[in-house]
């Protein structure tokens, strides 16, 4: 099978939600290395190695996109992205090809990075849902499923068929783990995010 038979992958990036627990607006839009967080996030993923970049956009989407350089991706509006993150999700996976895997990530994960995307594309096993995973300082030992996950096209229609309100794929993910390959991701980041402004100092 030559390169151009081999699946693509479409990272989708969920950043519709509103801040509210944070305050200050849309968290895609708060600053990051200089720019904004869904614009670092968005190039990450792209050049991480997937193919195409469809970032889900929501809450005063319009100031979003005029404050953001997203012109390189494919932007998508969840008007009913207050029903919660599920939502976003369904939008994103409607967004990809039906032949592509999707990589899935969270704006607000500052730590995500070039070489974790590329870690969990060049591992990802056919069928299967591959999920980086970190340590922690208390259980170095137990690694802890989080985001980004590869979730393989032939899995994509049953994942989607679970999600409702602010779940996204947790319900699938719980009602099948032995799909699923936990790869440590903890070397790059500590998987963590930003929803207070106690957590603010993770964009530093």
């Amino acid at each position: 099978m030559g390169d151009t038979d081999l699946p693509r992958v479409t990272g989708v990036l969920l950043a519709a939600g509103a801040g509210k627990r944070l305050g200050r607006g849309p968290k895609a839009l708060l600053p990051y290395r200089g720019r904004t967080l869904v614009e670092d996030a968005a190039e990450t993923m792209l050049v991480g190695g997937c193919h195409e970049v469809v970032v889900v956009l929501g809450a005063n989407a319009q100031a979003v996109c005029a404050r953001a350089n997203l012109e390189p991706y494919r932007i998508v509006v969840n008007h009913d992205w207050s029903s919660g993150m599920g939502s976003s999700y369904l939008a994103g996976d409607a967004a990809a090809h039906t032949k592509n895997h999707i990589l899935v990530a969270l704006v607000d994960q500052p730590g995500l990075s070039v070489t974790t995307v590329s870690r969990l594309l060049v591992s990802h096993r056919p069928g299967r849902i591959s999920s980086a995973a970190y340590s922690s300082l208390d259980s170095p030992r137990v690694l802890r499923r989080g985001h980004p996950m590869v979730i393989d096209a032939g899995l994509r229609p049953a994942v989607a068929s679970t999600v409702s309100g602010d779940a996204g794929a947790r319900v699938f993910l719980r009602q099948k783990p032995w799909l699923v390959d936990l790869i440590d991701c903890s070397d790059e980041s500590t998987g963590e995010d930003v929803d207070t402004i106690e957590q603010m100092h993770r964009l530093l």
